[in-house]
């Protein structure tokens, strides 16, 4: 169980990004061309909220606050958003927009990595929560925003759109 954990908490966040980069890469060239603008801005937007937020929240670490050493070691900084959740939901979210079955599969691995790095100890549920809901919130805001712009600027953007309504 301990080696389960192990993985799935500090390695299958790769295996969730091969798989994104997979999808995108055997995606129509208009979708692929938009996937991956989508998935840079959406990370970005991400990471500025991730900042502001934990700037504003403080949540120290289980390991931490319970004097134990965690299952996969770490450095003893703000646990809140957790990094993992929050950059692997931007890749589900982005690749759900596109292809729905496969951005769920990344959603529930996603969720498997923020489980496991609280059973590892290093996380708590709040920190994962505020991953997943930072992540869908930024690539929901980068997606509206290109959607506007591919729009006003259709020569600069290829349109914008899923073949799924949202």
């Amino acid at each position: 169980m301990r080696s389960l954990v192990i993985f799935t908490g500090q390695y299958l966040i790769f295996i969730i990004g091969l798989i994104a980069i997979i999808a995108t890469l055997l995606s129509e060239k208009t979708v692929r061309n938009n996937i991956i603008i989508l998935a840079v801005i959406s990370s970005l937007v991400a990471l500025a909220i991730a900042l502001v937020t934990g700037s504003l929240y403080y949540d120290p670490r289980p390991f931490v606050i319970d004097h134990f050493t965690p299952l996969i070691p770490h450095s003893s900084d703000n646990g809140f958003p957790s990094d993992h959740t929050l950059f692997g939901m931007v890749a589900a979210a982005t690749v759900f927009i596109y292809h729905r079955k496969t951005g769920i599969l990344l959603g529930i691995l996603v969720i498997l990595v923020g489980v496991a790095r609280v059973i590892a100890g290093i996380h708590h549920p709040i920190d994962i929560i505020g991953g997943v809901l930072i992540a869908i919130a930024a690539t929901s805001i980068a997606w509206a925003t290109l959607k506007v712009l591919s729009r006003k600027f259709p020569k600069l953007f290829d349109r914008f759109k899923s073949r799924h309504r949202l």
